[in-house]
């Protein structure tokens, strides 16, 4: 097992396209112990273990069991989120609910999207005309970097499991460790570079770059949610209101048979 952990450090470290320098200020230590552990001198306590498999969101049964350079789906071109940390909740009909993450929440949704009570918290939205069978979740956007879509735009995005399936030039919410929750245009570099670069609207603002082992959630554009009709898949504030009498109507029915 000690073997296996060391080999995990440094393919991860490599994978990651990161100097040991680099993951020693991420896990707090120093470069020196970072090369003792991949030179099999030095073995990470528990809580070092648990640091070093958190920066690269991996669980730690894996990262001390695993012989990752051998078994990991995603150095084959697997690119396949864990949907088993996705927090969901259900109304009374057993249906999922859309959750909003509001500007006011996105700080606390970096630290807790994986936490059911957290996510149970949030105010919920009723949409009918959204596919069934998928997860939703909505997000209120800040800035101008994506504009046409005016600030406090909620988007609508429909969770992805796998990040292959991003389609280059396409809009998605994205959630990463050092970036928190951000909106937009994304294309796909995976294959060539493991990498996923984000572009804004705004050309004010410069494209960059994240690696994949810094992608939380992922969540493609469905609807947006605004007071600029110019969209052709916007829902303006008349339409919304009727939603939300819709909704309104659906909870006392439920409610109704729960007598």
């Amino acid at each position: 097992m000690i073997e296996i952990i060391n080999k995990n450090i440094r393919f991860l470290r490599e994978q990651a396209g990161w100097t040991q320098q680099t993951l020693a200020d991420k896990t707090g230590t120093s470069k020196a112990m970072i090369g003792a552990y991949e030179e099999s001198r030095s073995t990470p306590i528990l809580t070092a273990a648990i640091k070093i498999a958190d920066v690269f969101n991996i669980d730690l049964d894996s990262f001390i069991r695993k012989d990752l350079g051998k078994t990991s789906k995603k150095s084959q071109g697997n690119y396949k989120l864990n949907r088993d940390v996705l927090a969901i909740t259900v109304d009374l009909s057993d249906k999922e609910n859309v959750e909003l993450v509001s500007q006011k929440a996105s700080a606390g949704y970096l630290s807790s999207f994986s936490d059911p009570e957290y996510v149970k918290e949030l105010p919920k939205i009723y949409l009918p005309f959204l596919t069934k069978n998928k997860t939703y979740r909505a997000f209120e956007i800040t800035g101008d970097s994506m504009l046409p879509v005016q600030p406090k735009s909620i988007i609508i995005g429909e969770y992805v499991d796998d990040l292959s399936a991003i389609k280059n030039g396409d809009c998605y919410i994205i959630l990463t460790k050092d970036e928190g929750i951000a909106y937009k245009r994304v294309y796909n570099f995976l294959a060539s570079a493991s990498m996923l670069m984000l572009v804004s609207d705004n050309t004010l603002y410069e494209p960059y770059t994240i690696h994949y082992h810094d992608v939380l959630e992922v969540w493609k554009k469905s609807k947006i949610i605004t007071d600029d009709i110019s969209g052709g898949d916007a829902i303006n504030g008349n339409q919304l209101a009727s939603l939300v009498l819709n909704m309104q109507e659906q909870v006392m029915k439920l409610r109704g048979k729960g007598k």
